[in-house]
């Protein structure tokens, strides 16, 4: 049977920083791929139309089998109650019924990732919905290096996914998102990229490499 993959990504650009090889291997390999986009900038922004159009390119470029946009306001989601935040993402779950889902790291620094994180993660309670047999947490560059470095927070993979097919592929997705790329040094550079899933890679014995901490399988 083919799995239902459903990667939750606060902002647009987080499924393809995040996990955009391991998506395209999911793909490739005949299983479904969701996307479920959480945030949104305002219609009133100099950025909107492109973006708009950003999205529908990446949404072509992965195959998605169904896209879902809440349109949350961005760098605003703790605006919003729990109880509508579980209503809109619960919703989306109970649609697709995903067998996998990636979500944020709990412990990024952007305060949207960790609020989606908590209210994704209370919608996988296997009794209500059943369906949800891995969980996986993704490291997004920008976000997830720069979380404390407690035990408590720091980001330790246990998972990691072989994209070295994949990889040349997200790149060339990543830079559709021209407003969130930038040279070196910023986070969201090729370069970074590059280096991260090499840097995996070199940890599990392939040129690249996308990690992940699993929270729950069942089997």
């Amino acid at each position: 049977m083919n799995n239902k993959v459903l990667i939750v990504a606060v902002h647009p650009d987080d499924e393809t920083l995040g996990c955009g090889g391991t998506l395209l291997k999911h793909k490739a390999s005949g299983d479904e791929i969701h996307w479920l986009i959480c945030t949104t900038l305002s219609k009133d922004h100099n950025y909107y139309t492109q973006r708009e159009k950003e999205l529908s390119f990446v949404g072509a470029m992965y195959g998605f089998d169904s896209v879902h946009n809440l349109r949350l306001k961005t760098m605003q989601v703790d605006e919003y109650s729990m109880s509508e935040l579980i209503g809109a993402i619960s919703k989306v779950i109970n649609e697709v019924q995903p067998n996998t889902i990636y979500l944020p790291f709990k412990g990024d620094v952007h305060s949207d990732h960790r609020k989606i994180f908590e209210v994704s993660y209370s919608c996988t309670k296997s009794f209500r919905y059943p369906f949800i047999k891995k969980i996986y947490m993704m490291e997004t560059l920008s976000e997830t290096e720069f979380a404390p470095s407690i035990k408590e927070e720091g980001f330790v993979p246990n998972v990691f996914v072989d994209i070295s097919d994949f990889f040349e592929k997200k790149i060339e997705i990543m830079k559709v998102f021209k407003s969130e790329i930038a040279e070196h040094p910023f986070p969201r550079s090729e370069r970074n990229i590059r280096a991260l899933a090499t840097f995996r890679g070199a940890t599990c014995g392939c040129e690249y490499a996308e990690s992940f901490v699993l929270l729950k399988e069942v089997k």
